[in-house]
């Protein structure tokens, strides 16, 4: 059932990489429960939501879908992590937000803001740190630097651009998108040297003694 093509310890990179990408769907629907603004891709996710139909994950899954199209001239390649993230990143954001419960506290909502920001950034330290492939996003982001912006100029851009069309179309951004903006490059930061994997040598036949 593993593909042998991945650096080992397999397993242990398949379950680092799936656990982090549902924590990452977590994460998502938390921030989106807390109603005082979303992470930038989901506010876009939330207004295309509103405005076409379909669920926030289903959006998710698509915009993820089309940003790897992206990829072909920026010649990106994608990994297992890279598929996988497009698809259960979203379904975990849609099976979250069902059952997690809504409440109108605002002590409460603060929590699983501050609960979300955290929950993305060892989510992102997880997938990351599997070695296995970039997210769509953040391969656009990458693909951009290669192309001579810099790393911060091409997230800056893009983020910006995501949640201004977002907003028009009747996503929700606010204090927790400037909170996640500001506090999870540092967070992610902390996380991912605890969570990064280095390949490990192939056994070999030891030479035999004369």
């Amino acid at each position: 059932m593993i593909t042998p093509i991945l650096p080992r310890p397999r397993l242990q990179r398949l379950v680092r990489l799936y656990a982090g990408l549902v924590l990452y769907g977590l994460s998502g629907a938390l921030l989106i429960e807390a109603r005082l603004g979303s992470m930038p891709w989901d506010v876009l996710h939330q207004g295309l939501a509103l405005r076409v139909g379909l669920s926030i994950g289903t959006w998710s899954v698509i915009v993820g879908a089309a940003l790897m199209l992206l990829w072909i001239p920026l010649r990106q390649k994608p990994g297992l992590g890279t598929l996988s993230n497009v698809v259960v990143i979203g379904v975990g954001v849609d099976l979250f937000l069902w059952l997690l419960p809504t409440t109108d506290s605002l002590v409460l909502r603060a929590g699983l803001l501050a609960l979300g920001v955290l929950a993305c950034a060892v989510a992102t330290g997880c997938y990351i740190g599997a070695g296995l492939g970039a997210g769509p996003r953040d391969g656009l982001m990458t693909g951009l630097a290669a192309r001579g912006w810099s790393v911060r100029l091409a997230r800056t851009v893009i983020e910006i651009t995501v949640v201004v069309t977002g907003v028009l179309l009747g996503g929700t951004a606010g204090v927790g998108t400037v909170v996640f903006a500001v506090t999870i490059g540092p967070l992610a930061q902390v996380f991912l040297p605890m969570f990064r994997m280095t390949e490990m040598p192939s056994e070999e036949p030891s030479s035999p003694h004369r």
